[in-house]
């Protein structure tokens, strides 16, 4: 029997906020990227976004005006289509990357390390792939994993950036929010107890 990788990050996190709305949002977001966002990776950012995870992980949420998932991805696939990445070895993709949906790379998440996390969903196969960018090497690192797999995987202390791109933080997962206008202040927390 496989492993439900997002209850595993929900159980991780700890229950879902009550945050923005988002019905409408990802209906106009995947209409502008011309796919559908892989489930996993649309429940967990719904249900918890926009906020930082373990000091280093961005999620931004669909249908707000700061943190704008929308506005974050179409900035990040003009400056990444602009870049000298362009002639970085991608797999899937000979003869360089190719940024934006529905056949390109999409950005899902970053860090503050520089870090990218992208999809990719492959016509033949009708699945997801995972591509992650580490700014520095400008390398890009296959995962043929779920969204929330990696996610979990990340979340443990695993290399999911490639090669030495760990980050573990022993603990319960600490969150931070992201302010949504100019007077909030951000605030942490931390999720359950992981028994790590």
């Amino acid at each position: 029997m496989s492993r439900n990788f997002t209850e595993s990050v929900i159980h991780m996190l700890g229950p879902a906020s009550n945050g923005p709305s988002v019905a409408t949002a990802w209906g106009a977001l995947e209409r502008e990227l011309g796919i559908e966002l892989p489930a996993d990776y649309k429940e967990i950012v719904g249900g918890y976004a926009p906020v930082q995870l373990n000091r280093h992980l961005f999620l931004n949420h669909p249908s707000t005006s700061r943190w704008n998932l929308r506005r974050w991805m179409e900035e990040t696939i003009d400056s990444f289509s602009r870049s000298d990445l362009m002639e970085a070895e991608c797999p899937g993709f000979p003869d360089g990357p190719l940024f934006g949906g529905p056949t390109g790379l999409i950005p899902l998440v970053d860090t503050d390390r520089g870090e990218y996390v992208f999809g990719v969903f492959g016509i033949e196969t009708r699945s997801w792939t995972l591509l992650a960018c580490d700014g520095d090497e400008q390398d890009f690192h296959e995962y043929r994993i779920s969204f929330s797999e990696w996610l979990y995987r990340y979340l443990i202390g695993e290399d999911m950036f490639g090669p030495d791109s760990a980050v573990f933080y022993p603990g319960p997962v600490v969150f931070e929010s992201m302010p949504l206008n100019e007077s909030e202040r951000s605030t942490s927390w931390h999720g359950p107890e992981r028994g790590m």
